[in-house]
């Protein structure tokens, strides 16, 4: 697990980008000049920790820099019967490269960004792995092109910082953060999950190389248990392959508790597992219900409280580390989290994201999908299942007559609704892209699930656990986004993934393995008393820093923001606030 850097041109910052990227890889760093090219990389040693798996590698005329593990590279070694000379995952992508140039991608088992230059074609060739858990941004604009794992180091080598892209802004006050490509600086791009580009000769040619299959060929429940079981096993068992310690992640919810439950037993040691809790406000807290499966499972459990003086100190470090506003709060305990972990010495941990997407682990799911058969019983369904889902959302609370107005029914994108002001709003929202889904339209299951997948889990969700971990040098593996998983998984037929409760198929097999007060415990997400402690902490300078910002930027509407303010500060609309207040701080940072 690594940081790459890379330009066509020579730059006397390159020495400073790179060591940007330092806590992605402190155990090794160097670049190479190739002409009037420069390649960079920072190393975090997981596998052949050896000094022949450094990189920038090279082996016959191909240089690779590559940020990530390849869980299956021992099988493609002999698979693909590839002659290797180290025992890195890293050379193996080379010895793809030489056989199959751009198309072995869907071949690999992992996750990764990475940029191969091919020498003697004078080509970049550049990807990122099917879901998005590792971070690739570039810039390609007047012939120069940089790219890299950080935007701090573009920026570093651009020598000045871009202006702000209201189309990324639009997309984060929606889905807490932009959406690739958009960053929210113009012209530095993301590049999408599961796509690959060549660069040849200033030409970019982009293409998507993977997509979930879901053609329905699981319809017993038995067959469906079974399968998720195997398939979940192996996937654990892919992701302990190691030169170094792997511990695990426990929130004390299903998804990790299953998790780690399975790995202590694989493994014939005692696993290390790590749980963050609160010291304040215990209605955020689940260390007692960590320390249920710890015990369960024979664990040498470390159990982190923290109060607000951890979160404010942490705070700052945290907002540095996400790069660009990240509106999700629990960054800052994973920060502290990860932190932990890390001076204790392991470098790498197994998680739980992803189980929510595949398996309908959120409630609004049950409600959506209560509401869409409703609709469809209806002459003009459409219309009525959107409604049905503004009422889902306002959930019969006091706030819905606030709600009624943020979300507007003729665009759910726009769910930020009056907070924008009248001469700003139109020309933010013209340019939103639409996306494109590759689920059956017939199927609400899969298109919730994908849509999930790729925005919430994809956008959100990894990049929030990229950036945090990887800021304090670990190594955050996702059992269950291992892609054999998830194309089984939309392979099941949508009743009975629905079941009769969330999670259904996966609380009959976590119930093999884990308390069934985890297993049928109520869910409750990764949160924090965030609200609570910013106001203690803050108080009314939360406002002023986001009316400065505001008087700059002339983005939103004034009013509403301070009726968003003291809502918060009656404990309502409090992602609403802590979305404005962290973009404040961002923008306050960069351009005041």
């Amino acid at each position: 697990m690594c940081g790459i850097l890379g330009s066509n041109f020579l730059s006397n910052n390159f020495k400073e980008a790179l060591e940007n990227l330092y806590n992605r890889g402190p155990d090794f760093s160097s670049s190479l000049k190739i002409k009037d090219k420069e390649f960079g990389h920072t190393r975090l040693a997981i596998i052949d920790l050896d000094n022949e798996a450094n990189q920038p590698m090279v082996f016959d005329d191909i240089l690779i820099v590559f940020n990530g593990e390849i869980y299956n590279y021992k099988e493609l070694i002999q698979e693909e019967n590839l002659k290797c000379k180290t025992l890195s995952d890293t050379e193996v992508l080379i010895r793809l490269y030489q056989k199959y140039e751009e198309d072995f991608l869907n071949k690999i088992n992992g996750m990764f960004s990475f940029c191969i230059f091919d020498m003697k074609k004078e080509k970049y060739f550049c990807a990122r792995d099917r879901y998005g858990k590792k971070p690739f941004f570039y810039y390609l604009k007047d012939n120069k092109f940089i790219f890299s794992s950080s935007i701090h180091s573009i920026i570093k080598l651009l020598g000045s910082t871009p202006k702000l892209n209201k189309v990324a802004l639009s997309q984060y006050v929606q889905y807490f953060v932009p959406i690739s490509p958009n960053t929210f600086y113009q012209d530095i791009n993301s590049l999408e999950a599961a796509t690959y580009f060549t660069l040849q000769n200033n030409d970019l040619k982009k293409k998507r190389y993977y997509k979930i299959n879901t053609y329905k060929a699981i319809k017993e429940e038995d067959e469906a248990l079974e399968k998720i079981e195997e398939a979940l096993i192996k996937s654990i068992e892919a992701r302990l392959v190691s030169d170094v310690e792997v511990g695990s992640l426990l929130s004390g919810g299903l998804d990790s508790s299953l998790v780690s439950a399975l790995y202590s037993k694989i493994t014939d040691s005692k696993i290390n597992t790590f749980s963050v809790g609160y010291s304040e406000y215990k209605n955020y807290c689940e260390l007692d219900y960590a320390e249920i499966t710890a015990k369960h499972i024979n664990s040498n459990h470390t159990r982190l409280e923290i109060g607000k003086d951890d979160f404010i100190n942490y705070f700052e470090d945290t907002l540095t580390a996400l790069e660009q506003p990240h509106a999700d709060s629990a960054a800052v305990p994973l920060n502290i989290l990860t932190n932990k972990i890390h001076n204790v010495g392991i470098k790498t941990v197994l998680s739980g994201e992803g189980s929510d997407e595949l398996f309908l682990g959120y409630d609004n799911y049950a409600k959506f999908l209560g509401y869409y058969d409703f609709a469809k019983t209806l002459d003009s369904g459409q219309n009525e299942f959107l409604d049905s889902i503004i009422g889902a959302l306002q959930n019969n609370t006091k706030e819905s007559e606030y709600l009624r107005r943020v979300v507007k029914k003729q665009n759910i994108y726009n769910s930020f609704g009056e907070i924008y002001s009248d001469i700003q709003k139109r020309k933010l929202f013209k340019k939103v892209p639409t996306f494109k889904t590759e689920t059956p339209k017939k199927d609400p299951v899969d298109w919730m699930s994908y849509i999930d997948l790729k925005i919430w889990l994809g956008e959100a969700l990894l990049s929030k656990i990229d950036r945090i971990s990887m800021k304090n040098s670990l190594e955050l593996r996702t059992p269950f986004l291992d892609y054999r998983l998830v194309n089984l998984a939309f392979s099941i037929d949508s009743k009975l993934k629905v079941g009769d409760t969330n999670k259904y198929l996966l609380k009959k097999i976590a119930s093999k393995y884990i308390p069934k007060e985890i297993v049928h415990r109520t869910k409750k997400g990764f949160n924090s008393p965030f609200n609570e402690w910013i106001q203690e902490e803050y108080k009314d300078s939360i406002l002023e820093i986001i009316l400065k910002v505001n008087k700059e930027t002339k983005l939103f509407n004034e009013e509403y923001l301070k009726h968003i303010y003291t809502l918060a500060s009656q404990k309502k609309f409090k992602q609403h606030l802590w979305t404005i207040f962290i973009f404040s701080k961002w923008f306050e940072k960069n351009y005041l």
